[in-house]
């Protein structure tokens, strides 16, 4: 095997550390991308690496941590709320296959990681997400060992208290998604209200770019409300759902009538009723996905359709 096939075969472990540290396809796929040539250029060079998979994590965590840096700064000024860029997932098209717990990649999961340091959120993913030793931790991130697992204990600590307690199974988790978007695309206030948890909160992301909620809503009514409103302006310009897996969980894609992509929205199942719906219509998050619609021109149409007064 070439320097260049056995780097290319790191990839996908390369990404999967990647866009859990940063929540960014975009800012992951740069970041693996330079890791793979830096690595690449090491072997090239005749530089004696014992293990190329734990040389590259390494590499990977380390440009991961100084990109999450920078992007704080940037997500201090970011207009309305951050969501992270959504990944389509169908099992083994998954850039993130190889690793074990599913739940790591869940939308929800990204946002709770968002509350810790970059050297918390590193830690804690190597341990518990990648199950790495400790002491292989502390040189990957440069902490001793001790400072390694305190890193990782507070993170643990900080992710449970704030991730919900009871668990749906896939195929009830599947079942209440179908109805759900069955739902949606009928705009049946009642039924999208009988699925949703009591404090159930919608959440939205347009970065600025294209409209988007001003903040998230909560609560059961206001939530069936907010959601039955956005599909009768979709409808309004033809667009239509389409079911698709988000992060590993029910989502859908929402498309204007040339199939482009307009937005994503992902839904997180909690004790058999929908705890959050989270929507990316930011175009900066969704070009990894496919052409996109002009959101603004649509609206222009929509406003164009409804009768004066």
């Amino acid at each position: 095997m070439t320097a260049a096939e056995q780097v290319e075969d790191l990839r996908p472990r390369a990404f999967a550390i990647a866009y859990r540290m940063l929540g960014s396809v975009s800012e992951a796929e740069d970041v693996v991308q330079e890791s793979l040539l830096r690595l690449h250029q090491a072997l090239e060079g005749g530089e004696s690496i014992a293990s190329p998979p734990a040389y590259l994590s390494t590499i990977v965590t380390r440009l991961a941590i100084d990109e999450l840096r920078s992007a704080r700064v940037r997500r201090e000024v970011y207009v309305g709320e951050w969501l992270p860029e959504p990944l389509l997932t169908t099992g083994e098209d998954d850039p993130a296959a190889q690793v074990e717990i599913a739940d790591s990649l869940s939308v929800g999961f990204l946002v709770l990681l968002e509350s810790l340091s970059p050297e918390q959120r590193a830690a804690f993913l190597l341990r518990e997400v990648f199950d790495y030793p400790y002491d292989r931790i502390a040189e990957i991130i440069g902490k001793s060992e001790a400072a390694s697992r305190q890193l990782v204990s507070r993170a643990r600590r900080q992710v449970d208290e704030r991730r919900p307690r009871f668990e749906t199974s896939r195929e009830q988790a599947d079942r209440l998604a179908e109805r759900f978007f069955a739902a949606v695309g009928e705009g049946d206030l009642g039924g999208l209200e009988s699925l949703l948890a009591e404090d159930v909160g919608l959440h939205g992301d347009g970065g600025g770019k294209v409209p988007a909620l001003a903040r998230p809503v909560s609560g059961r009514s206001r939530v069936a409300r907010t959601i039955a409103a956005w599909v009768r302006a979709s409808t309004r310009v033809g667009a239509t759902l389409r079911r698709v897996q988000v992060n590993g969980a029910p989502g859908a894609e929402y498309l204007d009538p040339e199939g482009r992509v307009i937005g994503v929205m992902s839904i997180e199942i909690r004790g058999g009723r929908i705890q959050a719906v989270r929507s990316v219509v930011n175009p900066d998050k969704l070009g990894h996905l496919g052409p996109l619609a002009d959101v603004n021109a649509l609206l222009r149409i929509r406003r164009g359709a409804e009768p004066d007064g």
